[in-house]
């Protein structure tokens, strides 16, 4: 749609309803800043913050009685 038939479709609106497309206009365009905000994961992020003890691999001492 060009802008010019936006805008004369918007200019023949009553004044509350053109206050409702502002008020629209302006929540998409909050939405869109929302959207682009989401930060991606950079990979090595967590590093030094997640660690696997020595014993990982060792049998638990709760199953020896079924092994």
């Amino acid at each position: 749609m060009e802008q010019a038939q936006l805008y004369s479709k918007i200019s023949v609106l009553p004044s509350d309803m053109q206050s409702e497309v502002n008020d629209f206009v302006d929540f998409l365009l909050n939405k869109r800043k929302k959207d682009t905000k989401a930060k991606k994961p950079v990979f090595g992020c967590a590093k030094g913050e997640i660690y696997i003890s020595q014993d990982f691999d060792e049998p638990l001492e709760d199953f020896k009685e079924y092994m």
